[in-house]
């Protein structure tokens, strides 16, 4: 198995990724957990699998200073192009996560890592990169594809042979991540580095609701349902990716 690029699939990965309500709920859940998390000044931000620069470009409407790092060529072309219709100002570099400490001289103040985990042959050979690219004092802002929601997707469709085979994966031209994270095994592996200071589900209910009902709701209902039980003890584990904001442990390298 290799990382997971999107250079031929970048127009599919948008319209899937971003399109609709899906997309909607995944950039609520994560702006409204960022502004009650970061302080109110420009910090230096860094977009590690920045895909189509959107939440990079939302950060730098808020005057941070923001650095993209996407592998995929088409990907990072349709993120420079966001960026000057919106005539705001970022650095862009296409490399994998593994030649970004060569390339950055500095730690940055909050490192954003969404939706990367899942699409590489090793999640946890990130790990040491993020630790290395964050700043003491600063944050990653980390999102993932949930193993546990899969599981139970899958159990409500009744695919009881596919969870007896532990057959998660996604094949071929799938959007469907090829190594869904447990969020226990990721938590056991950060615990030495870092401090997960909050925790969220996104799209908790969203994806189980029947399609009728998906399509009567409102997407201002659902984005205030969805952002009100994110952190829901017993809902937030559903969600269908994991937000974590985490803080390196005081006196930790950089």
């Amino acid at each position: 198995m290799t990382d997971r690029h999107f250079d031929a699939l970048a127009t599919r990965f948008a319209e899937k990724i971003y399109g609709g309500a899906k997309g909607a709920i995944r950039l609520a859940v994560l702006q409204a957990d960022l502004t009650e998390t970061l302080p109110v000044r420009p910090l230096r931000v860094l977009d590690i699998g920045a895909g189509l620069g959107h939440m990079s470009l939302w950060l730098a409407a808020q005057g941070h200073e923001l650095t993209l790092a996407e592998p995929a060529a088409p990907m990072l072309e349709a993120a420079r192009e966001r960026f000057a219709a919106a005539d705001c100002q970022a650095t862009f570099i296409q490399a994998p996560f593994q030649q970004l400490p060569a390339l950055l001289e500095q730690p940055f103040d909050l490192v954003l890592c969404h939706a990367v985990l899942e699409w590489l042959a090793e999640p946890a050979s990130i790990l040491p990169v993020l630790q290395q690219l964050t700043a003491t004092e600063g944050w990653l802002s980390l999102a993932f594809y949930n193993r546990d929601a899969l599981i139970y997707r899958n159990l409500l469709k009744g695919h009881f042979r596919k969870l007896r085979k532990q057959s998660f994966a996604g094949e071929g031209q799938s959007l469907t991540p090829q190594q869904p994270l447990d969020p226990r095994e990721l938590d056991t592996l950060m615990q030495d580095h870092w401090h997960i200071q909050a925790r969220s589900g996104v799209r908790v209910f969203h994806d189980y609701m029947p399609a009728p009902f998906q399509a009567q709701a409102s997407l201002e209902d659902l984005l205030e349902m969805e952002l009100a039980y994110r952190r829901h003890p017993a809902f937030a584990g559903l969600g269908r990716y994991l937000h974590w904001i985490c803080r390196p442990h005081r006196g930790g390298s950089s």
